[in-house]
């Protein structure tokens, strides 16, 4: 779930920019700021906070041309910080991408913005922050229950390796063994994101940080881990060879 400070000088774009990242599911929270140095006196709060902090920001919306300090001008300044938040700049000219993605940005949304563009921007930003740094999640939610010769067995999913989709149950893989769990791969997919699961496979969805090797054969990819050799979809190669070079540059 997104801390998203949204930052705009024109105040009717900003609210609507609030209004969308408000109705996303993975926005826990969006806040507003009409010029930079209201946004850079929120960001010194947040990092003062540290990112468990009630004033903590996990991704910058900035508009570019701003009356003063500009988004890139922004960028700039929080980019030598330890931990910044993440940016996406939202804008209406084109001209800046190459400076925006120079700057590191994770994305660039062309306004006017379109629901379906902001949603996979805001998609973008989720799975950077999973793999950059797993948000606090309820100790309780650390392991799976899955049934082993009528007992139930407490499995931690640090421990599963990958899990694979047979129908409406799912298979889950360790270094020891293997358990079947009546649990849809969706549904893993969704409640695993923050322990650094990614989908790479209508039927696979892996620890990203147990991937063992990246491998491309004749047009296609596969990645092992341990033993194994799962292929990466043709939808999902893209976004996993993005995930491991900033998982590798981290």
């Amino acid at each position: 779930m997104l801390r998203v400070l949204a930052v705009d000088d024109e105040e009717p774009a900003l609210a609507e920019l609030l209004y969308l990242l408000r109705a996303d599911p993975r926005v826990r929270s969006a806040e507003g700021a009409t010029d930079a140095t209201d946004a850079l006196r929120r960001i010194g709060r947040a990092l003062d906070a540290g990112p468990d902090g009630g004033d903590a920001i996990d991704v910058l919306f900035l508009d570019i041309q701003m009356a003063g300090l500009t988004g890139l001008d922004v960028a700039r300044l929080i980019a030598g910080f330890a931990r910044p938040p993440l940016i996406v700049f939202v804008t209406a000219h084109e001209d800046f991408a190459v400076q925006a993605f120079d700057l590191k940005a994770v994305d660039y949304v062309l306004k006017p913005v379109r629901r379906e563009r902001l949603a996979e921007a805001v998609r973008r930003v989720a799975e950077q922050a999973a793999v950059a740094r797993p948000p606090a999640i309820d100790r309780s939610a650390d392991r799976i229950p899955v049934e082993l010769g009528g007992v139930t067995r407490l499995v931690n999913i640090a421990d599963i390796t990958y899990a694979e989709a047979q129908g409406d149950y799912a298979r889950l893989h360790t270094g020891d063994g293997s358990h079947l769990v009546r649990i849809p791969l969706s549904t893993l997919e969704e409640r695993w994101q923050p322990h650094g699961f990614v989908r790479i496979h209508r039927r696979h969805l892996v620890a990203l940080h147990r991937i063992d090797e990246l491998r491309l054969d004749g047009g296609g990819m596969s990645v092992r881990i341990g033993e194994a050799v799962l292929a990466v979809s043709r939808r999902h190669a893209s976004r996993v060879r993005e995930l491991l070079m900033r998982q590798a540059g981290s």
